[in-house]
């Protein structure tokens, strides 16, 4: 859902504070600064993320542009799709962002609802799947999640098992803690897309 990725950026800004666990420095996710150094990373540009076992790494790219525009994680017979954007130093994206995602599923004739999560507040979605003719005739469930780190938003949503399943939802959400945002110095407008890139070496992911 990488179109809601610019939703209301043209609306004057609000200042929200920060939302993330109290233990997101240590445990994640983590700022470029605060990753243990010698961890075998793939590098992906604005993210970092750690192999593990039974993970699979593709790229989600934009047709037109061949932009890369998201991170997609197959894990635990459960998806994660992970987004990096650029924030203000002190408040956080997390909040506007969460309602703009719950008007647009709206939109679309889903329904939404806040929940407490690992994270902080998340959104629990069922989203309208269309089938071939066109018609939407089941909902396909996914939970929206997002931490507000220094000069960094990561979202991340998922689907699969981990939307439903304790164990799959714990796994997930660990490798959600354990990935890493990298910002850059680069000035950048609050919530622009932290560009993403193939990994340089190693195994290619899918597109």
């Amino acid at each position: 859902m990488s179109e809601i990725e610019n939703a209301g950026s043209a609306e004057r800004p609000v200042d929200h504070p920060k939302s993330a666990p109290e233990d997101r420095e240590t445990a994640g996710p983590f700022d470029e600064s605060e990753a243990n150094p010698v961890r075998p990373y793939v590098d992906l540009g604005g993210v970092k993320v750690l192999p593990r076992e039974g993970l699979h790494l593709r790229l989600e790219v934009e047709e037109g542009s061949k932009r890369v525009v998201a991170v997609g994680l197959d894990y635990a017979n459960s998806t994660l799709q992970v987004q990096p954007f650029a924030a203000p130093r002190s408040s956080g994206l997390w909040h506007e962002i969460r309602e703009q995602i719950a008007e647009q599923i709206a939109r679309q004739g889903g329904t939404t609802r806040v929940r407490d999560g690992a994270f902080g507040p998340e959104l629990l979605a069922q989203i309208p799947v269309a089938a071939a003719d066109g018609a939407t005739g089941r909902m396909r469930l996914a939970r929206f999640v997002g931490v507000d780190g220094p000069r960094w938003f990561l979202r991340g949503v998922i689907a699969g098992e981990a939307a439903v399943d304790p164990t799959a939802a714990a796994q997930v959400e660990d490798l959600f803690r354990s990935i890493v945002v990298v910002r850059g110095t680069t000035p950048m407008p609050p919530r622009d897309l932290i560009p993403l890139r193939m990994p340089a070496t190693g195994a290619q992911p899918q597109q």
